[in-house]
């Protein structure tokens, strides 16, 4: 039994092993616009003479556009014209998709396209043998009639090619493996902030005081890269004053702009209160729209379309409309227009707010009212009694659910 137990700790050369490798296939695109202007004078020089696009680089090849006004073939009596693309580099079976374009000019997008890209190819891609092979189409489009096409437009002509060069290579087994951490840069400002290390500007809200830098603050809001380095800046850094703001508020956002995330909530109110997180919230998302920062508006968006209740839904309509979050407006409206939630929401003083801040809003509560249904949304409730700190008579939260 003890030699059982060897053998299985160490298996012997003998034991199998299974290796795996995966032969990939895949095109390298690129593209380029080649205009023709001047096309009727281009024309009349005779079968096999062409304009040719610059050259571009796609998949390490260099690729060129040809377009024949009088036709590449001679059976064809220069009825129509010949547009191809051309291998322009040293090259030896270069396989490739293509796609050639021939822009409507009019604005109805009636282009059109011959194209290898999209659909399943009998005989694959196409192969370029040597560099001056071509791909394309001697009877492009009868001349006759491009000439009267919305294709030509001020005499001038537009052609979109698009190149995908086949390439193929094998890949093998990972013979490594490296654990990367996640970034920590938000923790690093943080600590920063925290640590009062080189702060070189403070602001004054409501007596209090916050030290930072202006580099960190420049670099995540384009309203202070304005206020400290723009051409109209704060001359005093001080201590810059910030008016119409609370300290809390404006302590988080700092939070936000170093650490890249939201406080707790409750850590900065001192209240274990649902109210009093969502009221953060409310204040904080007019200082992230005050200062351009866009990551944080819309984390409070979120947080607030989860928190909706009856004693703090009015002023969160209010301040949706004002600062256009058109989903939190929308999920705000669905709430209010339940019967079972609009009475108690009349009788709030947000919602006296509401009628004086944005009394346009009331017009579209009333549409939300008329067309109401049991499937748009379902609220926690008990019986027909509904308290105004968002809670049912059971002390459980009164939310929606979608």
């Amino acid at each position: 039994m003890g030699m059982i137990v060897r053998e299985a700790a160490r298996p012997s050369s003998a034991s199998n092993s299974t290796t795996t490798s995966t032969s990939v296939t895949e095109t390298v695109n690129g593209s380029h616009q080649f205009k023709i202007k001047g096309y009727s004078l281009s024309k009349g020089r005779g079968i096999g003479k062409y304009n040719a696009s610059d050259t571009f680089n796609v998949g390490g090849y260099s690729w060129a556009i040809y377009f024949y006004p009088d036709g590449k073939s001679v059976e064809d009596n220069e009825e129509y014209v010949s547009l191809f693309i051309a291998l322009a580099s040293e090259g030896t079976d270069v396989r490739a998709l293509f796609e050639l374009t021939l822009l409507d000019q009019s604005g109805k997008e009636r282009h059109k396209v011959h194209s290898h890209f999209g659909r399943t190819l009998e005989s694959g891609p196409y192969t370029l043998k040597y560099r001056g092979s071509m791909w394309g189409y001697k009877r492009f489009f009868k001349r006759t009639l491009l000439e009267m096409s919305d294709y030509l437009k001020d005499d001038c002509l537009q052609v979109h090619c698009s190149v995908g060069v086949v390439r193929s290579h094998t890949e093998g087994p990972k013979t490594y493996s490296i654990a990367v951490p996640p970034s920590n840069m938000g923790q690093q400002f943080g600590e920063l902030l925290e640590s009062g290390k080189g702060n070189d500007v403070n602001f004054e809200v409501n007596g209090e005081v916050f030290p930072a830098h202006r580099l960190v603050l420049a670099a995540r809001s384009p309203v202070f890269r304005a206020q400290l380095f723009g051409p109209m800046r704060d001359q005093n850094t001080q201590l810059i004053k910030v008016e119409d703001m609370e300290a809390p508020v404006f302590k988080a956002l700092l939070h936000f702009i170093y650490w890249d995330s939201l406080p707790d909530m409750e850590d900065l109110t001192g209240l274990n209160s649902k109210w009093a997180s969502t009221l953060m919230s409310q204040h904080l998302l007019a200082a992230a729209d005050r200062y351009a920062l866009d990551r944080l508006r819309l984390l409070c968006e979120s947080n607030l379309c989860e928190d909706v209740a009856i004693n703090t839904v009015a002023t969160t309509l209010a301040l949706a409309e004002q600062h256009h979050c058109f989903q939190l407006k929308s999920v705000c409206l669905k709430f209010i227009a339940m019967p079972e939630n609009l009475r108690a929401v009349m009788q709030t003083d947000g919602f006296e707010y509401l009628k004086e801040s944005c009394p346009s809003v009331l017009t579209e509560l009333l549409e939300y009212v008329a067309r109401v249904s049991e499937h748009s949304v379902i609220v926690c409730r008990h019986g027909n009694e509904v308290v105004l700190d968002g809670s049912d008579a059971n002390g459980r939260r009164v939310k929606q659910r979608l």
